[in-house]
């Protein structure tokens, strides 16, 4: 049996570039999919804090479909759906054509859509956190309602916003593990081949579980360097 020293090294007896490896793609669809995830959010809360009941009653459909449903079995339904979906489109084409969705963009999408529908909470306590007559002084100084928003509103919401946002991200980080389940090598992946080849689970799986640590203190002082970045622009507007 290999020593401990071995199997986590780099190189073709060591399994320590895999993991890493893992770690970049956990990494790279978690970035991907917060912009996403995010700008869908903000949308679905400007409809549920719309005065157009048929753009509050979307919103409200759409946070309890995908904050009802586990996002394991999201993730089926967008990764195996689609590809259904596209395959029976193409068929109308090209009958002999197969067609294989991308395991990280079904990841993304699926995550996306979970992360706006909690993201849309957020932002509409936000919404709610701003008084009315923050609107109605942007109007008064004649700014349109774009205007307002980017100038008046948009700054307090990120700055209400961020503390729950920060949350998300990481329990965004973490929820890239289900990705494993349709073949996407994330940490969870890596290690999980790892520990199965050398029969030393306990070995890769502790690995893993550093590495995830390791993310979450990482991102823990991002976060507060970005409160402080936004505190200070605050204090000096």
């Amino acid at each position: 049996m290999q020593s401990a020293l071995t199997l986590l090294s780099w190189g073709p007896e060591g399994w320590l570039d895999d993991i890493f490896y893992g770690a970049y793609i956990t990494v790279s669809l978690a970035l991907a999919t917060l912009p996403l995830g995010l700008l869908i959010g903000f949308f679905v809360a400007l409809a549920k804090n719309s005065e157009e009941p048929t753009l509050r009653l979307a919103g409200n459909i759409y946070t309890t479909i995908f904050r009802g449903l586990p996002e394991l079995l999201t993730l089926f339904l967008i990764y195996f759906g689609a590809q259904t979906g596209i395959q029976s489109l193409v068929k109308l084409i090209r009958p002999d054509a197969m067609i294989e969705v991308n395991s990280f963009v079904s990841g993304m999408v699926a995550l996306g859509v979970v992360l706006s529908s909690y993201a849309s909470e957020v932002f509409l306590s936000a919404f709610r956190a701003i008084p009315r007559g923050q609107y109605e002084g942007g109007y008064s100084i004649g700014l349109s309602g774009f205007q307002t928003m980017r100038l008046v509103v948009l700054p307090q919401l990120i700055r209400i916003a961020l503390p729950g946002l920060a949350n998300l991200w990481l329990v965004l980080l973490l929820n890239t593990a289900l990705v494993s389940a349709i073949g996407l090598s994330d940490i969870l992946r890596q290690a999980g081949i790892a520990a199965r080849v050398t029969r030393e689970p306990f070995l890769f799986f502790g690995l893993a579980t550093l590495i995830y640590l390791g993310l979450a203190v990482i991102s823990s002082i991002g976060v507060r360097q970005v409160e402080r970045a936004v505190g200070r622009s605050e204090g000096t507007r």
